[in-house]
């Protein structure tokens, strides 16, 4: 039997100079990586954690051999797994795009209901005070820090971290490592052009928002996976299959091996939604968005044929 992780196994390790990875395995549901970039006495963070236990240990981490304290956070997008822990880093200010800030305040803890057994501890939603439309450029010593909105991608909101002077590109969940994409409450073709984007930064590390760090190759599996996303959805609905039907009938073949394979039936129901010109715009009615995904999630429970496995 596997023994489950524990936020201990969590790893900082420098991915460049003065960037720094934080990479907690396996990479599943809720289990993400976050970053942090220090340059003489500055220092910021690229998202956090999900739970408090989590969170507590990433400040340790960040603050281990004198490394100094953040005062700036970039939330790469609004879910929980990627900000619940941004109230234990009070020094920083928190940075990201305006709509992060708003399906921050309009979801607030609804991810913890969807586990209700994970230890979430301690959580106050601590959304970004500084937000943006395109484009930001932070500077964290003598080290740029690029934030760029993709458009809608993984969210309606995420936000990529390009630092050019280390060649680190930080994708947040657009990009996830070992772990089947997850986009129903983004799109399927905008991934695509988000990943198009990506590949003319040419950058040397990615660092995703799930699983362990690498280069352009996680790029081509997550490409690969939505363009095979969409073939399954435009076959599916000209031979009159659901996208239930569709998954349940789909050879996995090359990407078997990712976590959470269950995600191809909200990545359909996506790209279904996209083939009759249904594509989500910048904004989503959090509301109507909850219900939806509730209903998902047990289409996602019958496919795996057990309860989605948390380890958070």
């Amino acid at each position: 039997m596997s023994r489950t992780p524990a936020p201990a196994d969590a790893v900082l390790h420098e991915v460049a100079g003065g960037v720094f990875a934080y990479v907690q395995p396996d990479g599943g549901w809720c289990v993400n990586n976050a970053g942090l970039l220090v340059s003489g006495d500055s220092s910021a963070l690229v998202d956090t954690v999900a739970t408090e236990a989590r969170a507590r240990l990433l400040r340790e981490r960040v603050l281990d051999d004198g490394r100094p304290v953040p005062t700036a956070l970039v939330s790469t997008h609004s879910h929980g797994d990627h900000t619940f822990g941004n109230w234990l880093f009070p020094e920083a200010t928190v940075y990201g795009h305006h709509e992060t800030r708003r399906e921050m305040m309009a979801a607030g803890l609804h991810l913890t209901g969807l586990w209700p057994d994970v230890a979430w501890g301690r959580i106050e939603l601590v959304p970004p005070t500084v937000t943006y439309g395109a484009e930001l450029t932070l500077h964290v010593g003598e080290l740029t820090v690029c934030l760029h909105h993709p458009g809608v991608a993984h969210s309606t909101n995420d936000t990529l971290v390009w630092v050019p002077e280390r060649r680190v590109l930080f994708t947040g969940d657009v990009i996830m490592s070992g772990v089947t994409p997850f986009c129903p409450m983004g799109s399927v073709a905008g991934s695509l052009r988000a990943i198009r984007a990506m590949r003319e930064l040419n950058p040397e590390v990615v660092v995703p928002g799930h699983g362990p760090v690498g280069g352009l190759e996680l790029l081509d599996t997550t490409e690969a996976y939505l363009l095979w996303i969409q073939r399954l959805a435009q076959d599916g609905m000209a031979a009159g299959r659901t996208p239930s039907e569709v998954a349940r009938e789909a050879d996995l073949g090359p990407f078997a091996e990712l976590l959470e394979p269950e995600r191809i039936i909200p990545n359909l129901h996506r790209a279904y939604a996209e083939e009759r010109a249904l594509g989500h715009d910048s904004s989503l009615d959090m509301t109507a968005v909850i219900e939806e995904m509730a209903h998902v999630f047990e289409e996602m429970v019958s496919y795996r044929g057990a309860p989605l496995r948390c380890t958070a």
